[in-house]
């Protein structure tokens, strides 16, 4: 059988089990992976250099599959390279298989989770920085595919993370775009228009090949141009593709998106594709040797001496997050720091000044910048992305997509709450605890101050998975010795006595305020429990229990710079809500406006003026 042949033999089983495999689980998307089969089989037949054995050997190619709800593309194109055996593909999006509707790192092969469209581009884009950055001999560097489909190239963060690569001059990442025209519910946007595509690319810096997705010999072509990529520049092939292909009632067909053909129906399309072994496989090639492991998921400790902060001195958190990050750096080579376009106000230029190889400028590109920052995590990088903690809210998809990814991620919020003053609403990170808390296993910190946020720094990068930290514009006074002890999970009592009439919980800059009217009440002789839950999440539940215990009345009152649902309120009520336990919170209940610091902490009602007021008239 010559190669021509034997390809599209190899196709032909990928398109039956496409089929197959939807079928039995009367659900998913067979037209979809039609289009590309012929694309998949060339690139793992001949080009993709893979340890099948040994899915994170740093020497491996790797493969991003964008269009996620093609996923029985990627489990036949795995299955035929030896990965699993082809019966397996019939477990399909059962509960329990690891052959999912659309893929996660639970199938062995699947370094992210994809399906959330106009997003892998971006991982994609993280990984070939990655192994960019790294010592690889040049003429070995592994290659980094990424198959889009046309109806993602709708969306924004596609060409971001075009941008992107061609800044970095990411040559070793290969853009396969699948323009088979029809999308969920009609025509993608330029249909079979491919110089609409070839052009914007270009516009980009791409280098550009426009083929028929479907002949074999343009295919191998445009594949040995692309590896072989001489220039310093990402490499794009636009690919002119049917959906459905290879079955006559589906082929170039709107309507079918998202349809396993019935019992009838899939017998008509299986007798029409003709017979095919199952027997067919590819041969892979093993990867290139190379002299470093870009892969290492071995998470390195990061040793911080006492910080020199003096007690009383003011000192902004966002100016401690930068210069504690650049000390971390110097024991662990894996921390990057990414930023977009802010790091003189989050203060990640330190990081930069010291460590300027392991710092990435994305930009005011935020959604690129955390999808960069989760394929530099499935390459056992430590990620920090910093920016406003309202800019986040932009990119909220990509950190969803990085915690159903496993991905290890650290975000840093600064400017947050109306604390910020004049900058006004639109700069005001009012929503982002309660965005990082729907997140399971998330963690988020808040500290008030400078010596609890340098030594909980150290303990993010040791915690593996999305953690939050946020950051304060104004400069605050430092409260703590250099050598307290903080710990996720904990938090710090400050003002106690055996006659605390009831407790203020506080975190960030609201710990102020609650010390301030811990004064003005003990004048009065009122004394009150001061904590400072600088843990929002994991919460300290064990001291807010031992405070109720403690105090005269079982009144708990939160303050905190942030709206009032999802907030550090609501971490505090579900703490204690078996203890019948009364919370007031006081939050930010409406849309600020722009003022002095105290001016608009003032009209949020979040300062000591307020807690007085709340505190007296609560034991009334």
């Amino acid at each position: 059988m010559n190669q021509n042949n034997s390809w599209k033999a190899k196709a032909t089983l990928i398109r039956k089990w496409s089929l197959v495999s939807t079928s039995a689980a009367g659900s998913g998307h067979p037209t979809s992976c039609m289009s590309a089969a012929d694309l998949g089989t060339v690139l793992f037949d001949k080009y993709f250099c893979f340890d099948i054995k040994n899915p994170k050997n740093p020497n491996n190619d790797r493969f991003v599959l964008s269009k996620g709800h093609a996923s029985p593309l990627l489990y036949a194109l795995f299955a035929m390279s030896g990965g699993l055996k082809i019966e397996e593909l019939k477990t399909l999006r059962k509960f329990g298989s690891r052959l999912e509707g659309h893929p996660t790192p639970r199938f062995p092969y699947a370094d992210v989770t994809t399906g959330s469209l106009g997003q892998g581009l971006s991982v994609g884009a993280g990984m070939a920085f990655s192994i960019h950055n790294s010592e690889f001999r040049i003429q070995n560097l592994p290659k980094v595919y990424v198959l889009l489909g046309d109806g993602e190239l709708a969306e924004g963060s596609v060409w971001e993370a075009a941008n992107f690569a061609s800044y970095y001059k990411l040559n070793n990442l290969i853009a396969i775009a699948d323009i088979n025209g029809l999308g969920q519910s009609q025509e993608t946007m330029f249909n079979h228009h491919i110089n609409e595509y070839t052009d914007r690319f270009s516009a980009f810096g791409w280098e550009v090949i426009a083929i028929d997705g479907h002949d074999f010999l343009e295919i191998d072509k445009a594949l040995s141009l692309a590896v072989n990529n001489k220039s310093d520049k990402p490499f794009v092939i636009i690919a002119k593709t049917e959906k459905g292909k290879g079955v006559s009632f589906l082929e170039g067909k709107n309507g079918w998106h998202g349809k396993p053909l019935k019992k009838d129906e899939l017998e008509k399309a299986l007798l029409e594709l003709g017979e095919v072994s199952d027997d067919l496989r590819f041969t892979l090639k093993l990867p290139r040797e190379s002299q470093t492991d870009t892969r290492s998921h071995l998470v390195q400790g990061a040793t911080l001496t006492n910080p020199p902060y003096k007690k009383g001195e003011e000192v902004a958190t966002r100016e401690v997050y930068g210069q504690v990050l650049a000390k971390l750096g110097d024991s662990n080579t894996l921390i990057y720091a990414l930023d977009g376009d802010t790091k003189n106000s989050t203060y990640s230029q330190d990081f930069l000044k010291a460590h300027p190889d392991r710092f990435i400028e994305c930009f005011i590109a935020e959604q690129n910048m955390v999808g960069v920052a989760t394929g530099l995590s499935t390459q056992g990088k430590i990620p920090f992305v910093s920016t406003f903690a309202a800019f986040l809210t932009r990119a909220f998809d990509q950190i969803r997509m990085a915690a159903v990814s496993k991905a290890n991620v650290k975000f840093v919020g600064s400017h947050v709450g109306v604390s910020i003053g004049e900058d006004g609403p639109s700069q005001m990170g009012l929503e982002d605890m309660a965005m990082f808390g729907a997140l399971p296993d998330s963690i988020i910190l808040h500290p008030s101050e400078s010596v609890s946020t340098a030594k909980l720094l150290p303990q993010m990068v040791s915690h593996v998975g999305i953690s939050y930290l946020r950051t304060l514009r104004a400069k605050t006074a430092v409260l703590y010795d250099n050598n307290e002890e903080f710990v996720v999970g904990g938090s710090k009592i400050l003002k106690r006595s055996k006659t605390d009439i009831l407790t203020v919980v506080a975190a960030g800059i609201t710990v102020f305020e609650a010390l301030k009217a811990y004064d003005i009440l003990r004048s009065e002789g009122i004394i009150i429990r001061v904590v400072d839950c600088y843990s929002v999440k994991p919460i300290d539940d064990k001291t807010l229990i031992k405070s109720l215990k403690e105090t005269k009345k079982k009144i708990i009152i939160t303050v905190e710079d942030h709206f009032e649902h999802g907030g550090l309120g609501d971490f505090v009520l579900d703490a204690v809500s078996e203890t019948g336990v009364h919370v007031i919170k006081m939050a930010v209940n409406h849309i600020s406006r722009s003022g002095t610091k105290d001016e608009v902490m003032e009209d949020a009602g979040i300062t000591a003026k307020h807690i007085v007021e709340k505190v007296k008239k609560l034991i009334d």
